[in-house]
């Protein structure tokens, strides 16, 4: 099977890259900064948590997966103050349990000085 692409959505003004890629029965997700649907990056956490988790799921949906099909996520938080509200986000979004395989690192900045948030993933796309 070739790789194929996941373009970022028209109106979404991103570097170059692709917002998914899938590679056999795998799903590669590129890291999804808080941005909403017009680009506009908002000023709170739980803002920008919320807008990850409905971007995520929409390119999986893309793809034809959905988040039960995670099988790796990567957090990065810019303030460790903000671990506590991300796991109780975390909780909601991503589950029930079982959760996927997880890391999460607070990291000293992303690309955008407003970005408090990315995650990026992995999914299986094999169905059984």
């Amino acid at each position: 099977m070739p790789i194929q692409h996941f373009a970022p959505p028209w109106h979404v003004k991103a570097p170059p890259l692709s917002f998914a890629t899938r590679a056999g029965d795998l799903l590669f997700v590129s890291g999804i900064p808080g941005f909403d649907a017009n680009g506009a990056l908002p000023d709170g956490f739980e803002a920008q948590f919320a807008n990850v988790a409905i971007n995520i799921k929409r390119v999986l949906a893309e793809a034809g997966a959905e988040i039960r099909d995670l099988v790796k996520v990567n957090v990065l938080l810019t303030r460790a103050s903000d671990v506590a509200a991300m796991n109780a986000l975390y909780a909601g979004a991503f589950g029930p349990p079982p959760y996927p395989a997880r890391t999460t690192c607070v990291v000293h900045a992303l690309p955008d000085p407003k970005m408090l948030i990315e995650i990026e993933a992995v999914a299986s796309l094999a169905k059984s």
